[in-house]
């Protein structure tokens, strides 16, 4: 299965070590926002790209926590030298 490249940029992100996290802002809108593993926000996700990621099984959350890459994702995304 082929993956975008806005998919294969967030999967790169989270397989060294990101995370995604999802809230409900004032407005009671869902928002959701991908951290890097230093703790820098990456400005390049929206709610359809996440969607479009949780419907291919690439992301998961366990216990309630940040949605993180599993498995499948792992096999989805393209191997890089920098993936660790």
């Amino acid at each position: 299965m082929d993956i975008s490249r806005a998919e294969q940029r967030i999967l790169h992100l989270l397989a060294q070590g990101g995370r995604i996290e999802k809230y409900r802002d004032e407005t009671n809108d869902l928002q959701v926002e991908c951290y890097n593993r230093d703790g820098w926000l990456f400005p390049q996700l929206d709610l359809i790209l996440f969607r479009k990621l949780k419907r291919k099984r690439a992301i998961a959350s366990r216990n309630s926590g940040p949605y993180r890459i599993t498995k499948r994702g792992l096999k989805l995304v393209r191997s890089q030298f920098d993936n660790q």
